[in-house]
């Protein structure tokens, strides 16, 4: 008898949403005839700092979506409509409300850019459309929970943290990943806050940017990333509090130090590096035991690591007495 062992978190796909709207037959016959090549494609397509790329021209974002789904990840609840998880946004370089998706249509995404430096074997410059026209995208549904005990669940569009990684080659040394936000105050008015310590910037292991989870994100519902979504490149780490999954990334460092992320600095006592979900530590001003899923305001228990425990527990063995939840 074959028997499939479904994940902690998983349930029927049927249940997530119709098929017709992201998937065709073409996709997956594009996606079977590129994947062996995906590293040797990507790694051609990294430019050296101060060098332009050169070769073909990148397709259009519109010709990359919807992208091939990854039945891999599934999802034990309905996917958020799209007019209420595009219109509910944390985004504090456009305001501190969560009604910033107008705002951040002013974003400047053409050209985006992105730095790669640090402890890497050649420092170097990508541009988002040549990145794009050289890696497999694909769809995952993914649970999303805020630290304001909120929660949606959402079709990243996108490509494993791990293959950059690779691509980006980091030394020995290398213990961290951090990233950046853009800095252009003129557009994102939230900037202009001088209290803020812009640019905003998070940070995980190694072994967390390696996990299969960690998720480089360019596109949802379908279509390509909105701005107020963290367009065009945003980080999806679904066992972890919202603020770590940081939004329109323009550089990336390979540090052997642990960055002190934004709202590290903004409140130590009450933001920490690692903001695992965990419904058993509380943030100082609220439980966490419970979330509100937006769009039904129904209430629900959290679950530990958000229910990613299988995939991600692993990584924090042997660290039970640091504060790995804060």
């Amino acid at each position: 008898m074959h028997i499939i062992a479904r994940r902690s978190w998983e349930i029927a796909e049927a249940c997530a949403t119709p098929e017709e709207v992201f998937l065709n037959r073409r996709h997956f016959l594009a996606k079977a005839g590129l994947g062996a090549g995906l590293i040797a494609g990507v790694a051609s397509g990294f430019v050296p700092l101060g060098a332009r790329a050169q070769g073909q021209p990148a397709k259009g974002p519109a010709d990359r979506y919807p992208a091939p789904r990854n039945a891999a990840y599934k999802l034990d609840r309905d996917l958020t409509d799209e007019d209420v998880s595009s219109t509910y946004n944390n985004f504090y370089e456009f305001g501190s409300h969560k009604r910033i998706y107008k705002a951040a249509q002013e974003m400047k995404l053409k050209p985006w850019q992105i730095r790669i430096d640090g402890l890497v074997e050649e420092e170097m410059i990508l541009d988002i459309d040549d990145l794009l026209a050289k890696v497999d995208l694909e769809e995952r549904l993914y649970r999303h929970r805020c630290v304001e005990a909120w929660a949606m669940a959402v079709p990243w569009t996108g490509f494993a943290l791990a293959d950059l990684v690779r691509l980006a080659r980091p030394k020995a040394g290398a213990s961290h990943v951090r990233f950046q936000t853009f800095f252009d105050p003129d557009v994102a008015s939230g900037q202009r806050q001088s209290w803020y310590p812009w640019p905003y910037t998070e940070g995980v292991t190694m072994a967390e940017a390696t996990n299969e989870l960690a998720f480089l994100v360019t596109g949802v519902y379908g279509k390509p990333l909105a701005a107020q979504f963290g367009a065009p490149l945003r980080l999806a780490l679904p066992w972890k509090y919202g603020f770590k999954s940081v939004k329109s990334i323009s550089r990336i460092t390979f540090t052997s130090e642990r960055p002190t992320s934004f709202w590290q600095a903004v409140g130590p006592k009450e933001y920490g590096f690692w903001a695992n979900v965990n419904p058993e530590v509380p943030h100082p001003r609220w439980s966490q035991a419970s979330e509100r899923l937006l769009g039904t305001d129904e209430t629900v228990p959290t679950r530990l690591f958000n229910g990613y425990g299988e995939q991600v527990a692993a990584i924090y063995r042997g660290l039970e007495g640091q504060p790995l939840y804060r």
